[in-house]
């Protein structure tokens, strides 16, 4: 028992030094979304321009409870990985090339070259354009890269509170605070664009049409100033009909005018409206110590597991091996 705690306590140490340390980062924030139900901005709007200017109030396809899911996605991870983060050496890196340098245990190495023996090595094809019609192209290298983030980069919802927590975990401390701080600006980034695109649509849409309708009011306007300036003091039954027709198309052409201004005006309110607010609770904080599995419970783990193993020989593995070798003489 004592040689086995020996081996263990041997083998725990080895296994403990070639495991490199950990940090990790959590970053905790709460979303606030917009407003609906006819509050907020919009809806003081409305309130001001007339009880029949409104918006469509539409549900998310997009909201804060879907931070886990966009922040695994491949997309979101590609255009992390090319960020620039701090080196060792006062230099700057991008996350991508950062990960080549980051270390892995002895035996990672061993097992890759065994199964490079038996597996061709494939030519590693960059595309140019890695999103094509919708599709995103990787390399082998690059598909690694972005399942090795994933395990790296997690984030959780609690679905009472809609906290959202955000975890990174690398082996430099600084460089996980940096890409915590990171995920957590460029989710707030990917949320406020995708709540703000419709809106933004709509406000562009209603400037281009109350352009147009003001276009016509304003020939509307000049017809009928130019008819009255060239009819004037004519008492004619068809120049008072003509006279009111082009007043009545100015009339309505005003009215038209005035409501899509009115609109506009709502849904210039309603793009600042519809941006969230994320209020982060717990910043990005540089660790000072190690995640993870200690050091110390790794040999207690082998050098329990040595004993276990010699005890479980002693007690049953000999008198088996003793019976088998009977058997067979």
């Amino acid at each position: 028992i004592y040689k086995a705690a020996g081996i263990g306590l041997v083998v725990g140490i080895i296994v403990a030094i070639s495991i490199p340390k950990q940090y990790t980062v959590g970053v905790t924030l709460s979303p606030e979304m917009g407003g609906s139900k006819g509050g907020g901005l919009s809806g003081l709007a409305a309130s001001f321009l007339g009880s029949g200017v409104s918006m469509n109030e539409g549900t998310d396809a997009l909201n804060a409870s879907l931070s886990a899911d966009i922040v695994s996605s491949t997309p979101f991870l590609l255009e992390l990985s090319t960020m620039k983060i701090p080196a060792l050496e006062g230099e700057t890196m991008t996350l991508n090339v950062y990960l080549d340098e980051e270390s892995s245990p002895w035996w990672s190495y061993v097992i890759g070259g065994v199964k490079s023996l038996f597996t061709e090595e494939e030519s590693e094809s960059v595309p140019s354009d890695k999103a094509n019609l919708g599709t995103i192209e990787l390399s082998k290298k690059e598909s690694e890269k972005i399942e090795a983030l994933k395990k790296k980069i997690l984030a959780s919802v609690d679905k009472k509170t809609s906290m959202t927590t955000v975890s990174v975990t690398l082996q430099n401390p600084k460089v996980a605070a940096v890409v915590a701080d990171s995920v957590v600006r460029k989710l707030q980034e990917y949320i406020i664009d995708y709540r703000t695109t419709k809106a933004k649509e709509d406000c562009l849409y209603l400037e281009r049409l109350f352009k147009e309708r003001q276009q016509e009011y304003y020939d509307a306007q000049k017809k009928y100033a130019d008819y009255m300036d060239s009819h004037d003091n004519i008492i004619l039954q068809s120049v008072r009909a003509e006279q009111e027709r082009l007043q009545n198309d100015m009339s309505l052409a005003y009215q038209v005018y005035s409501q899509v201004a009115n609109q506009l005006q709502v849904a210039r309110a309603k793009v600042q409206e519809e941006k969230p607010v994320f209020a982060v609770v717990e910043p990005a904080v540089i660790p000072l110590y190690p995640s993870g599995t200690s050091r110390k419970i790794y040999v207690l783990a082998f050098i329990f597991l040595s004993v276990c193993i010699v005890i479980s020989w002693k007690l049953f593995g000999e008198d088996i091996l003793n019976k088998f070798k009977e058997i067979r003489a």
